[in-house]
């Protein structure tokens, strides 16, 4: 018998309850194992990242969903966006009467006045419509007020029975344009306001 061989031969166990050592060959690699799973984590979280952006822009919750559904404001815009309760703008209010459009009230204010016998004429400018119209109060019957612009058609308007005021229908008053108001009493008395 060969002990030699029994010891450290190649093949042959050293004995009846040795164990067999590793198998020859390359170590294992595990630093490349942790490399993968980490680019693997990497590259998972650069998903969830690109899916929640690309979601947020489909929900139309950034900047550019908001611009391309309303068009921006313009100066020469044709349509202004107008207090609730207000119903026309400008030219729109022309021949209309200020209280029914909505323009007196809060929207109006008094830009020049004049006192004609016991009759108060105002010319009343409501910027928010863009117009303006005149009024006569403390008046009698039959007294009239007229509003005339420097441009465009002037309106009048008669105070009626038991009435003691009374307002013209508005004429647009676009910048550059001036207004006058005037009032023809039942006396005869005539006055002017200073033209604003």
């Amino acid at each position: 018998m060969d002990l030699g061989r029994g010891r450290g031969g190649a093949g042959v166990p050293a004995g009846p309850g040795a164990r067999p050592g590793p198998a020859p060959g390359p170590a294992p690699r595990r630093p490349r194992r942790r490399a993968i799973v980490f680019a693997g984590a990497v590259v998972g979280a650069l998903l969830v990242i690109v899916g929640a952006v690309l979601l947020v822009d489909i929900g139309g919750d950034g900047e550019a969903a908001p611009a391309a559904k309303s068009p921006s404001p313009s100066p020469s815009s044709s349509s202004p966006v107008l207090p609730a309760g207000v119903k026309c703008a400008g030219d729109d209010c022309s021949g209309q009467d200020p209280e029914a459009m909505g323009c007196g009230g809060t929207f109006a204010k008094t830009v020049s006045s004049v006192t004609v016998g016991t009759a108060l004429i105002e010319v009343r400018h409501s910027p928010t419509c863009g117009a303006a119209w005149a009024r006569i109060t403390q008046a009698a019957v039959g007294d009239e007020v007229r509003i005339t612009p420097s441009e465009g058609t002037a309106e009048a308007a008669a105070v009626e029975a038991a009435a003691v005021n009374a307002y013209t229908s508005m004429v647009a008053v676009p910048a550059g344009v001036t207004t006058q108001a005037c009032a023809t009493l039942t006396t005869g008395e005539t006055g002017c306001t200073p033209a604003q």
